[in-house]
């Protein structure tokens, strides 16, 4: 498939948020997933705000343990942040060089080997959700072609998520957004139980989760609380359901 398959692909899928079973967690860890497909990046993420100013990060839902404590202070500071508060891409260049603010990112991002970190916000007019932070070890900044796309891509998953039919106004986007914090906790937990249950990885079975909620039409969220409650996968539902997003991709 070529680039601009891959990005046509993408663009369809983040419009497809009309559907009563609109999974958040999935349709963000999906744009992390592309993102990573089809940029020059290593690590892409998904940092949202709830309420108000606090942000966190819900995908990806399976970060390396470098990436979580990366983005554990990507909230507190950073260009994720950046990007948030300003409503606009945040491009500063080689972390050896990044403003002095950014100490606290900017020290276990090079730790983790990453070496240029930019980042676009998820914004439509007024209504700035988060942001989309882009992550490299290359000896290069991320070309201009990608951060244009890549911010192309923050609109249109902003304009997707305010459309949603489950997401009616920025309250019930904010309570929806909430929601997705604690599903993330719930699929930590989900994975522990089968990566041991199965002696796996914990990234083996997060993708063992995700390939099963897809196949069979599930929300990832229901799959991770059925480990979590039986420590196998549960069994789809007699009726199918309509799926989520591309189920040709993993």
């Amino acid at each position: 498939m070529s680039r601009e398959e891959q990005i046509s692909r993408t663009f369809v899928e983040l419009a497809d948020t009309l559907v009563d079973d609109f999974d958040v967690i999935d349709f963000l860890q999906q744009l992390t997933v592309r993102c990573c497909e089809i940029f020059a990046v290593t690590d892409t993420a998904v940092v949202l705000a709830y309420p108000g100013p606090q942000l966190y990060s819900p995908a990806p839902c399976d970060p390396s343990p470098a990436l979580s404590e990366v983005l554990e202070q990507a909230v507190r500071a950073g260009p994720a942040r950046d990007a948030y508060h300003t409503a606009t891409a945040v491009v500063p260049g080689h972390l050896a060089t990044a403003p002095a603010a950014w100490r606290d990112f900017t020290a276990p991002a090079r730790d983790a080997g990453y070496t240029y970190a930019c980042a676009v916000p998820l914004r439509l007019r007024q209504d700035t959700l988060g942001s989309l932070l882009l992550l490299r070890t290359d000896d290069s900044p991320l070309p201009l072609d990608d951060l244009s796309v890549a911010q192309a891509f923050a609109d249109a998953a902003t304009i997707g998520l305010l459309h949603a039919r489950t997401l009616k106004n920025a309250h019930t986007v904010n309570e929806q957004l909430h929601t997705a914090l604690h599903s993330r906790i719930l699929i930590e937990q989900a994975k522990g139980f089968l990566a041991a249950r199965r002696h796996i990885s914990l990234s083996a079975a997060f993708d063992t989760m995700r390939r099963h909620a897809r196949h069979h039409h599930l929300l990832l969220t229901a799959v991770a609380r059925g480990v979590v409650m039986t420590g196998g996968l549960p069994q789809p539902p007699s009726t199918a359901r309509r799926p989520l997003g591309d189920t040709a991709s993993e």
